[in-house]
């Protein structure tokens, strides 16, 4: 343990790989839940009840989303942030919502999905679409209540540094580090105990019942593999390794000084990039929930080969040019 002041931590990584990661999911989310989020608006009519998560899911990464290109910005000019505090603030509220409303969504998606197999007689005909309108809207409100809290913690501390904070100033690092341990209790560990006991008891069910539909157990299954990769890619590494970077904020506050701080701090700037990505993964869920997509998007690969196929053909006047290049397309289109 050492008295003194503590060696500064370098921010040079979060410079390099923060802008890379968010433009990249900037650009695959945004095609992803846009894709997605228009092939359940086409069946508006005939939306079903888990449909309903699923678009408010896509709607929380939409929103997210438009928020990456301004961090972009921010980490690229070396974390200064030119577009005010009220806006930054927005920023990171932006983040919350989607990120404990991913979460709120995907538990009441387990939750469904288990008393749809495990108990369907009790559930069938009981949960309509208003009742699941009526979750959505009290899952928005829980996780806003939730995130409001942070909206009062100095994000650019009167704009001296040109910073806008993903958590807060060092001058309030202690309270806050209360109040994330609370949120992660509540916005985060709670529900993936339930997720997890919701999709456990429902992964038993049907690999012991012999009697089980072979496509609604492939289904269920690859509904829990998207989940626990979700979990164990995205939130889990987030929420362990910002809450240790704010325990060695505050060590370092209070001048005891370790050699763990820095790399702490390369962790929690990886798990911010890895939580983010929930935003390109969760269209995963689209894949599951819609039978029609997958039909889609073999579609969709069979209209670009033959656009592309024609500007092969004009530019180069080669059939073999362009055989070759979608053959490729073909293959992933029928393996999807």
């Amino acid at each position: 343990m050492n008295k003194t002041s503590c060696s500064p931590v370098s921010f040079n990584f979060e410079h390099k790989f923060l802008p890379a990661v968010y433009s990249l999911v900037f650009i695959i989310g945004l095609l992803a839940n846009g894709w997605g989020l228009k092939a359940l608006l086409k069946k508006w009519n005939n939306l079903k009840i888990i449909n309903v998560f699923v678009l408010n899911l896509g709607l929380t990464d939409i929103l997210y989303l438009l928020t990456l290109p301004f961090l972009v910005v921010y980490y690229c000019m070396r974390s200064k942030w030119i577009f005010g505090d009220v806006f930054c603030k927005i920023t990171r509220f932006c983040f919350n919502l989607n990120l404990y409303g991913s979460i709120g969504f995907l538990t009441c998606i387990s939750v469904y999905r288990y008393l749809a197999i495990i108990h369907p007689v009790r559930v069938m005909g009981r949960i309509t679409v208003t009742h699941t309108v009526a979750i959505s809207v009290m899952v928005w409100l829980l996780v806003s209540v939730q995130s409001l809290p942070d909206v009062f913690f100095p994000k650019t501390f009167a704009n001296v540094t040109g910073k806008c904070y993903h958590t807060t100033h060092k001058k309030n690092v202690e309270r806050y580090l209360e109040y994330s341990l609370g949120w992660t209790l509540t916005g985060f560990c709670i529900p993936f105990l339930i997720t997890l006991g919701c999709y456990g008891h429902t992964a038993v069910v049907l690999l012991t019942m012999k009697r089980t539909d072979k496509v609604l157990k492939q289904r269920s299954l690859k509904l829990l593999f998207i989940v626990i990769l979700l979990f164990s890619v995205c939130y889990i590494p987030h929420h362990v390794f910002k809450n240790l970077n704010l325990w060695s904020r505050v060590l370092s506050k209070q001048r005891d000084c370790h050699g763990w701080f820095n790399g702490v701090f390369v962790a929690h700037q990886i798990s911010r990039g890895l939580v983010c990505l929930n935003s390109a993964l969760n269209p995963l869920v689209y894949l599951h929930g819609n039978e029609n997509i997958v039909a889609q998007l073999r579609q969709m690969l069979q209209q670009v080969r033959h656009m592309f196929n024609r500007m092969f053909l004009s530019n180069s006047g080669s059939v073999s040019v362009a055989e070759t290049a979608f053959k490729t397309i073909k293959d992933v289109g029928n393996s999807v």
